[in-house]
Parts: C-alpha cells; structure tokens; sequence
C-alpha cells in the first residue's frame, strides 16, 4: 500500500497473528497480534495490538502492548500504550496514561540506563496530538 505522500508501507490487520520474526523493508502499521521481533523504518501500532519481541525502528508511534525492549531514533508512546522492556531511544514522547514498565537509555548515554525525571523548567505537560477523520498524516 502507498499512504498520501506515496511511500509505501504494509499492514498487518487485527485479524492476523504472526509468530515469527517481522522484518519489513517499507514502514509497518500492526494492528494484529506478532510474537517475534518486528524490524522495519517506520512502525504505527495500533491501539488493540500486541507484539511479544523485540522492536527495533527509525520511529515508532505505539499505541497498544509491546513486551519486550524498544530500540527507536524517534519513540512516541501514546496514552494507550503499555510496554514492558527497557527503552532505547534518540527522542521521546509519552503522553498521558501511556505506560512503560523498563528502564530508559538515551542513544548518545553510555553506561547503565536511566530513569526519566522531568525537567525543572517544565511548566505543564503539553496536549497530546488528536487527529480526526479528516486530518492528514505525513
């Protein structure tokens, strides 16, 4: 399939489960069940999905279950998302009520991981991002 700025991506449905490693050479939106690691550019999860493995992505927005360690240049958790496994990350967004039970590590930090701890200048946790029917992802 092609999205509306031509690249192409495939889609793993809510009714379909793969046991087994998922490698992906174009972006991948899972909406089903994987048990396996899942290596692709770009990954969308959807809110109803598991994967049980590995996640390793250029970007990841999720939205459902991941059970294992997340490696993403950029990590987006969304408020649906419950992950169990440590976190590899360049940038990171969690919005409210998303969940992640592991320990965080910045790409460019050596050592053991850290946890997160907000800043001092923060004033408010920022909206997070609602898309309609009509909105348009790019």
């Amino acid at each position: 399939m092609r999205n509306s700025s031509g690249h192409t991506f495939s889609v793993i449905a809510s009714d379909v489960e793969i046991v087994g490693n998922l490698t992906a050479r174009v972006d991948l939106h899972v909406d089903g069940k994987v048990q396996g690691d899942v290596t692709c550019g770009n990954l969308v999860q959807g809110e109803g999905s598991i994967i049980a493995g590995k996640v390793i992505a250029e970007s990841a927005k999720l939205s459902g279950h991941v059970e294992g360690s997340i490696e993403a240049n950029d990590l987006v958790i969304e408020s649906t998302a419950r992950i169990v496994g440590d976190v590899v990350y360049s940038n990171l967004t969690i919005a409210p009520g998303g969940q992640i039970d592991g320990k965080f590590r910045h790409k460019s930090s050596k050592g053991a991981p850290t946890t997160a701890r907000p800043t001092a200048n923060v004033a408010k946790q920022a909206d997070p991002l609602i898309l309609g029917a009509e909105s348009k992802v790019i």
